[in-house]
């Protein structure tokens, strides 16, 4: 009688917390409406991203995606180390889980997989704003090694109102 007393007590807290005032929701995060695969292949320079372990100590970070013959994606991402400038590199796989080709699931080493959301993508397809439903992850990438200060400004402000702090990128 107890422990159904206690599993009574403890599901109508949990149910109560998140109806009424518990931890503050974090609002879904939005993504493109449409991204054409075919455009968005090929080399991309990562312009600034959020601190991660994996990529801990990269410059110069690059990402190459290429369609395979199944429909998902081939990733190689690269970088130089910052400590003694060898060539980094990890490859990865791509799979479309979300309307309008804006949400995947990326893969390193299986069975892990993560969120790889596209936010914002250029009307040229020359930048893209890669982000996490968590917040967790965030990455900003160009066709270029660099990009123009005030679509950087534009984007820092986008990222912001997504909910990502944009005092946390790393721009390395």
């Amino acid at each position: 009688m107890k422990i159904a007393t206690a599993a009574l007590i403890v599901l109508l807290t949990s149910c109560s917390f998140s109806q009424h005032g518990g931890a503050p929701e974090t609002p879904s995060l939005v993504t493109v409406a449409h991204v054409d695969l075919d455009r968005y292949l090929g080399l991309w320079y990562e312009i600034g991203r959020y601190p991660n372990s994996f990529q801990e100590g990269c410059l110069d970070s690059t990402a190459m995606y290429k369609a395979r013959t199944d429909g998902d994606v081939d990733i190689l991402n690269s970088c130089r180390d910052e400590q003694d400038g060898r060539l980094r590199e990890a490859r990865g796989r791509a799979w479309v889980v979300g309307p309008g080709n804006a949400r995947l699931k990326v893969s390193f080493f299986w069975p892990f997989r993560g969120d790889y959301w596209i936010m914002d993508v250029g009307e040229e397809y020359e930048y893209a704003v890669i982000g996490t439903p968590n917040r967790k992850y965030l990455w900003i990438l160009s066709r270029t090694p660099s990009m123009h200060p005030e679509v950087l400004a534009g984007i820092l402000q986008d990222v912001e109102k997504q909910g990502f702090d944009p005092d946390k990128l790393l721009f390395p």
